[in-house]
């Protein structure tokens, strides 16, 4: 029988902190001065300001390099009212310790801009596979998952989003969810008093993932203790690739209808916002830019006219282009879906967001980009053994 996530666990830190910015704002001279804005992460003030009080909460998952505080800037300057980041290496299983001056500038950077810290969804590292039924593998994994939710913790936050694991093959898909369960329990009371909500987050139904079934989230949340600190995270590529049809009204509303049957609405802590480069059912993991896939533009219109998603983080993590001008693409995406919300889902709206996002995303370099990934997939290609869509996929970011 396999053991709930370790052995030994973590000694709880007890955090004592309030983590809502918005109750708590205070003159922003008492903190240390942010980082020093150069024009090409300037913020659009007037974008921006209008956005701020919108119940759409749209943005995108933005770069902290340079020091986390730097996601929330960059935020800003794509006029986001919401955001996500990694608040460390998501591919490292260490990373230095955040230190006093960053923690202190990304608080300062969150009351300067006016961000809520529930509409900010840090992404955790894509090594964690709590899953994993071999113990030490398992625990590597956990205490990787504990460091993320103590930095956010730090960092005033109150969401974490994860992967949350695979059977590797070597457990059946109830012994994986009970581990899984098993570890976010221990790590919410290693994390005692912090209050992060660990929010679980669906994917693709690529072979031993755990997750591309709505019922796996609610059996995960089914064995969480503490059900105050566990939600769920929709994102919209890999519903479409496990199968979930969101490109008719008809169809988002048994999205929906089946999402509060099998986990619960009120578990939905955000989303993230993805075209579909496969087609419907694919169980592949290839993210589009929004309205340029399988799934178009439509089926965002449903969801930017359904109010209950409002007030949850609404996150891009689609194809940027050009690194060197990421913000462009995102800033006419989240443009294009704020259009969305409200309209009336014409064609001639539809096919102006559509339009708007192949124009920029030409302009910065997304046709240079694919040329070069089609240029290094016939490199590879006589170097690569055959795989499973698992191997091609999600699963080669996951710990064996």
């Amino acid at each position: 029988m396999l053991r709930a996530c370790i052995g030994a666990r973590h000694k709880p830190i007890v955090f004592r902190t309030s983590v809502n910015f918005m109750a708590k704002r205070k003159a922003s001279e008492d903190a240390a001065p942010v980082a020093k804005r150069t024009k090409s992460n300037a913020t659009a003030p007037i974008v921006y300001a209008a956005r701020q009080n919108s119940a759409w909460k749209v943005g995108a998952h933005v770069s902290a390099a340079g020091g986390v505080e730097n996601a929330v800037t960059n935020a800003a300057s794509i006029g986001a009212n919401a955001f996500a980041l990694f608040v460390k290496s998501q591919r490292k299983w260490t990373s230095p310790t955040l230190t006093d001056t960053t923690i202190t500038r990304f608080k300062a950077a969150m009351l300067e801009h006016g961000y809520d810290a529930r509409h900010v969804l840090p992404h955790g590292s894509y090594l964690i596979n709590l899953g994993n039924p071999d113990a030490e593998k398992r625990k590597k994994s956990y205490d990787c998952f504990v460091d993320d939710l103590q930095r956010c913790a730090a960092l005033g936050l109150v969401l974490y989003n994860f992967h949350p694991g695979s059977t590797v093959g070597e457990a059946t898909t109830e012994e994986s969810i009970a581990l899984i369960a098993g570890c976010i329990n221990d790590a919410h009371i290693a994390t005692e008093g912090s209050g992060i909500v660990t929010v679980i987050e669906n994917m693709a139904g690529a072979g031993n993932i755990i997750g591309g079934d709505f019922a796996h989230l609610g059996k995960i949340i089914e064995q969480v203790n503490d059900k105050t600190r566990v939600g769920v995270c929709l994102d919209t590529c890999h519903m479409f690739a496990a199968g979930y049809d969101l490109r008719t009204a008809v169809g988002w509303n048994k999205i929906v209808s089946d999402f509060d049957a099998q986990v619960g609405l009120s578990y939905l802590r955000g989303m993230h916002l993805n075209d579909s480069k496969t087609e419907l059912n694919s169980k592949r993991d290839r993210h589009e830019n929004i309205g340029l896939g399988h799934i178009g533009a439509a089926g965002f219109h449903h969801i930017l006219n359904d109010p209950r998603f409002q007030d949850i983080p609404l996150i891009l993590e689609t194809p940027s282009g050009d690194e060197k001008k990421p913000g462009e693409v995102w800033a006419v995406e989240i443009a294009g879906l704020y259009s969305l919300s409200g309209a009336l889902g014409m064609e001639d709206e539809l096919k102006n967001v559509v339009d708007r996002v192949r124009v920029v995303v030409e302009r910065v370099g997304g046709g240079k980009a694919k040329k070069g990934a089609e240029k290094k997939k016939k490199t590879d290609k006589g170097k690569r053994k055959s795989k499973k869509h698992e191997d091609e996929d999600e699963d080669e970011d996951y710990a064996e």
